[in-house]
């Protein structure tokens, strides 16, 4: 008579949001391909054996990492997007929801810039390029939108403008630290400052 497999005992939702904020920081340490499931556990201070009880591999904790922060990220944008705002104002509430997501998922946001461009390669974590091409085109329509209306200027290259702005929020992934001097909201605002009205003082 066969034996019924073992079922797979689920995390309590404390627990495994825990276990993959660890795993988090250290695939943002250490890289995805040299972190193993052992390093993941040393980190949380249980036996690797003990982790495939609340996952099937680090390709399932990685792929729930980016996923989350993605649909939290969306969730945010698609109601700033849908709440049809001037461009300069959508352009405001997205840089903030930005730097608010970046408080929330600091780790994810660094794997998701070191790991995106070979991972999108495997089907699992094909939303990824799904999701970038609808980031795009919510950042683009946004200056396109704000050009048309003569609130940024006429002669705006938009797509430079766009990897700009997209590159000079995100790397503050790199150097942030949640429960630091500033709240999201205000270094988003000294961004905004600096993207919209310029450093150098006015005659």
């Amino acid at each position: 008579m066969p034996t019924k497999k073992k079922p797979q005992v689920t995390a309590a939702p404390a627990r495994r949001r825990e276990l993959l904020d660890t795993a988090a920081e250290v695939f943002a340490e250490q890289g995805y391909n040299a972190t193993t499931v052992r390093k993941i556990a040393d980190h949380a201070g249980m036996l690797a054996g003990s982790l495939y009880y609340h996952f099937d591999s680090k390709e399932s904790m990685l792929e729930e990492i980016l996923r989350t922060f993605l649909d939290e990220l969306w969730d945010g944008y698609d109601t700033v997007l849908d709440a049809e705002l001037g461009p300069r104002e959508t352009l405001e509430a997205l840089v903030t929801e930005s730097f608010r997501e970046i408080d929330r998922h600091r780790a994810a946001v660094a794997i998701y810039q070191k790991e995106s461009k070979q991972l999108v390669a495997q089907d699992r974590f094909a939303f990824l390029a799904a999701s970038q091409r609808k980031f795009e085109k919510a950042w683009l329509s946004t200056l396109e939108r704000g050009v048309a209306a003569g609130v940024f200027r006429s002669d705006l290259d938009v797509r430079l403008t766009y990897r700009f702005v997209r590159d000079t929020v995100w790397v503050a992934a790199s150097w942030y630290r949640p429960g630091g001097q500033h709240s999201p909201e205000e270094i988003a605002r000294q961004y905004l400052s600096m993207v919209l009205d310029g450093i150098a003082v006015r005659e």
